[in-house]
């Protein structure tokens, strides 16, 4: 699905803030699951969840299950031209993502990834 993006499509899917600080947090961070997403935002479970299956319907994410816990990350399909936009926005608004970096940041009982497999 997300090789089959279009501009049109990426900017629509883009055109909610809530959504736009999912995808450059995401970006950020690599992957993130709901309860970060919850309180990087600030958002109620329902909210964030909701937006996250939009992204996820329109091909911009990926998501993954381990035990309790869904992670979100970038499609690995995104064409090239959507991993440049979203640095290139990512660069010039760290100040923008602030708030957001700082909760995220501060957040007690993270939960724990599995380790990459060599």
């Amino acid at each position: 699905m997300a090789d089959h993006l279009t501009p049109t499509t990426v900017f629509k899917c883009l055109a909610d803030e809530t959504r736009v600080r999912m995808m450059l947090l995401i970006a950020r961070e690599e992957e993130l699951c709901v309860c970060e997403l919850t309180c990087a935002l600030d958002e109620s479970q329902p909210k964030v969840s909701r937006h996250l299956a939009q992204l996820r319907n329109c091909g911009l994410l990926a998501d993954r299950r381990q035990g309790q816990w869904v992670y979100y990350r970038l499609h690995p399909n995104l064409p090239d031209w959507v991993h440049s936009i979203l640095t290139v926005v990512l660069d010039a608004n760290k100040h923008w993502l602030s708030s957001n970096s700082k909760r995220l940041e501060t957040m007690g009982d993270r939960p724990e990834r599995l380790a990459a497999c060599c």
